[in-house]
């Protein structure tokens, strides 16, 4: 299960974090969001190694806007508290390992 981060744990969950940490940024109603969903999760179980979250973009406009989310889904990769890349729109499974490994 993907872990839900908020503004108040955000720094905590993903800026303070030990291990790589992919973030969804994503919202309910993005049915582009709902197809990231799932393969988000099947990700998180093949690589335990990354930390992956979602944040809801309409319960947390401070980090949208402090991220510059334009549009969703928004995966980000956060390593040492440093944003290291961002990709927008539905991303495959292969996708998301390239992106790990940076």
């Amino acid at each position: 299960m993907l872990l839900e981060v908020t503004q108040a744990n955000f720094q905590q969950e993903v800026l303070e974090a030990k291990v790589p940490v992919i973030a969804d940024f994503w919202a309910s109603w993005c049915g582009p969001c709902r197809m990231q969903g799932p393969i988000l999760e099947k990700f998180a179980e093949a690589n335990p190694n990354v930390k992956v979250v979602k944040i809801n973009v309409d319960d947390n406009m401070e980090l949208s806007s402090e991220y510059q989310i334009m549009s969703i889904p928004s995966i980000l990769l956060f390593r040492d508290g440093k944003l290291i890349k961002s990709k927008i729109g539905v991303q495959s499974m292969s996708s998301l390992q390239e992106l790990a490994a940076l």
